[in-house]
């Protein structure tokens, strides 16, 4: 799927795809959302992941624009070290439950929104992201947060709940 290239555009897919995984989530129990994969992977882990990241997207922003370094991903890590970073995460989020987990989904597509709702076509795409060192805009960088990492969390508990 192409990436968006305007604001409406982007709004539009992250209401959808964040919709597909809301009701995705929706019906699920917390046994079914604990259970962790072959990999001591949860639906909750994936989930909460999904909305940190959110908070990570947000963070980037806000430093680049008041000209701090930005960390990517985050402080202490580099891009190579995304699976220990993950891994990091998933301990830090542990003793989480799954209703705060959805919350927090909530929470970060809501801030989400609310920050795309505030910017123009022109601040979400008319160049880099400050601090991001790429050419990515802010823009780019929201989709990957959210809407993409919707899609991989619904494509991701799809499989878990067809494997049983």
């Amino acid at each position: 799927m192409p990436a968006a290239t305007n604001k409406a555009d982007l709004i539009a897919v992250c209401e959808k795809e964040f919709a597909k995984l809301d009701a995705l989530i929706a019906p699920l129990t917390a046994k079914q959302a604990i259970s962790p994969d072959s990999d001591n992977t949860s639906i909750k882990d994936v989930v909460a992941h999904r909305a940190h990241w959110i908070e990570l997207f947000m963070g980037w922003y806000q430093d680049g624009m008041a000209g701090k370094a930005v960390c990517f991903p985050a402080p202490g890590y580099k891009w190579s070290e995304l699976k220990h970073y993950n891994a990091d995460l998933r301990q830090q989020q542990a003793d989480m439950t799954w209703p705060d987990a959805i919350k927090a989904l909530h929470r970060a597509n809501k801030t989400l929104m609310t920050f795309l709702k505030a910017h123009s076509d022109g601040e979400l795409y008319d160049g880099p992201m400050k601090g991001a060192n790429n050419n990515w805009t802010p823009g780019r960088w929201a989709e990957a947060a959210g809407p993409s990492h919707y899609r991989s969390a619904s494509k991701y508990i799809r499989q878990r709940l067809k494997s049983g």
